[in-house]
């Protein structure tokens, strides 16, 4: 079985980057004219329902969102009033270069004043083997992060504005049926919507779970590569402090696995800000410890590793704390497909259903690449030129 990691590793070393689609693959003529007879329901409103209704919006198609969230955003959640700076408490870095976002946006008459940062020869990663720290040296992380916003107040400014009227939050879906004419999308109220097409944009989990009921069922196919998908569970902690004690990262001996990952990490890295927060970031295996304590037990938990850590520094420098815990999250209840899940899964969920289900997210790509903000951005981008391809918008 191939996994990401082996993906990506061929792609590095074949000098292969992302696949995230070019700028304008609208035409002009046809994003402005908003001739389109269609109508088309996305269900769920994180970065790939959001891209996709923009999309489609920017197509002239009448299109309707169903979150059943009170709020829109899922895993590119964001916490606004922890520290004077957003944090991220999903979705954190961008994994490609920053001209992602306009291709996101799409619009070059759009400028993107987002502003990024990188990692410098100054960012060091340090190793915790269980006893000591070693100092391994500048990070070489070529991630980037968002200076001042979040991917979560990038899509505010620069794709919700355009549909927001379209989107209804706190509504989940129940069930999707198809007829010889029509889909039906029936919501957690009773009422139907009809279109010509949907696309579903909810996490694995909810599939697994068959939290939607689809009628005719989906294919026995399908439904193995969603069963067959690997999903990490998830939990961020940030945790402020008086003073700063650690450096740009802090890899943990033995912690990155096909079980899952752990990373302490700078969270005030290149933010225009006095306060100094530390960072948690936690997937599959490595998560549960910290996922069975709350409240004040999370706190001294995570505050003895730290003590540990920096030879009882942390416990008098602590100020507050912030957790995020996926698992709790109710139309999500994960953190994303593993990076060692099988490479041909995320193409087989993907696949479309006929020409009236299409299916966008951070996992149902062309298995290139999945679980960022960036693919799940393209890949409701690939939904919506299926649409296009077989003439349903």
């Amino acid at each position: 079985m191939v996994t990401r990691r082996e993906v990506l590793r061929v792609a590095a070393v074949l000098g292969l980057g992302s696949s995230v689609g070019a700028c304008g693959w609208l035409s002009d003529d046809r994003a402005s004219e908003g001739t389109s007879d269609a109508r088309v329901v996305v269900v769920g409103a994180g970065a790939a329902g959001m891209s996709a209704a923009y999309l489609l919006a920017r197509l002239g198609v009448d299109v309707a969102v169903l979150e059943a969230a009170p709020q829109v955003g899922g895993r590119i959640k964001t916490a606004r009033n922890f520290v004077d700076f957003p944090i991220p408490l999903g979705g954190e870095w961008i994994h490609v270069d920053a001209d992602v976002l306009d291709r996101i946006v799409d619009d070059p008459t759009v400028e993107i004043t987002t502003e990024v940062v990188g990692y410098g020869d100054e960012d060091e990663t340090w190793l915790w083997d269980g006893a000591e720290l070693s100092n391994l040296g500048p990070s070489g992380d070529t991630d980037l992060k968002i200076v001042g916003d979040t991917w979560l107040t990038f899509f505010e400014q620069y794709v919700l504005p355009s549909i927001d009227s379209r989107i209804q939050v706190g509504t989940p879906v129940q069930s999707i049926e198809r007829t010889d004419d029509a889909v039906v999308i029936t919501d957690a109220t009773g009422t139907a919507h009809e279109a010509d097409a949907v696309v579903v944009t909810v996490p694995i989990q909810v599939i697994k779970d068959r939290d939607i009921s689809f009628m005719p069922p989906l294919s026995s196919e399908k439904l193995e590569a969603f069963d067959a998908a690997r999903v990490w569970t998830g939990m961020k902690v940030f945790i402020e402090f008086e003073q700063k004690f650690w450096p740009s990262s802090v890899v943990i001996e033995g912690s990155d696995s096909d079980a899952g990952q752990k990373l302490w990490y700078d969270a005030s890295h290149g933010q225009d800000s006095g306060r100094y927060v530390l960072g948690l970031f936690t997937v599959g295996d490595q998560s549960i410890p910290y996922q069975q304590q709350s409240g004040d037990g999370l706190r001294d938990f995570v505050l003895a590793e730290l003590d540990e850590m920096s030879d009882g520094v942390a416990t008098p420098a602590y100020v507050q704390h912030l957790a995020q815990n996926w698992a709790e999250e109710p139309f999500i209840r994960q953190a994303y497909f593993a990076d060692s899940g099988d490479w041909q899964l995320p193409s087989r969920m993907r696949q479309p259903v006929g020409d009236q289900i299409f299916f966008a997210g951070d996992a149902y790509t062309d298995g290139s690449d999945w679980s960022s903000v960036h693919t799940a951005a393209q890949s409701a981008r690939e939904a919506v030129e299926l649409m296009v391809d077989a003439g349903v918008v």
